[in-house]
């Protein structure tokens, strides 16, 4: 408990802590998910007026098999964390 004069944070709970942790998680696997999806399309505009090369292809592939590997996981993670942040303020399961 803090008084008066005490510098020090405030204990916080290591639920909500780990939480935090997982929900910020979440959010940079959703950006990097995002960015390889956006690359990609970047990657077929580009290979479209060019030329769509075998590495062009081998891109496209990589950034989506990478892009969905991060990013399915990291919708889930967020949604589960929201949920019990809903939860915990007494929501109901709706």
């Amino acid at each position: 408990m803090n008084t008066v004069g005490d510098t020090s944070p405030p204990h916080e709970d290591p639920v909500l802590e780990r939480r935090a942790r997982l929900a910020l998680l979440a959010r940079l696997g959703q950006r990097l998910g995002y960015l390889a999806f956006v690359v990609s399309i970047v990657v077929f505009a580009v290979g479209m007026s060019t030329g769509f090369t075998d590495n062009v292809a081998t891109s496209l592939v990589a950034l989506l098999v990478a892009g969905s590997f991060v990013l399915a996981p990291s919708i889930v993670l967020h949604h589960a964390a929201r949920a019990a942040d809903h939860e915990d303020r007494g929501g109901s399961g709706h």
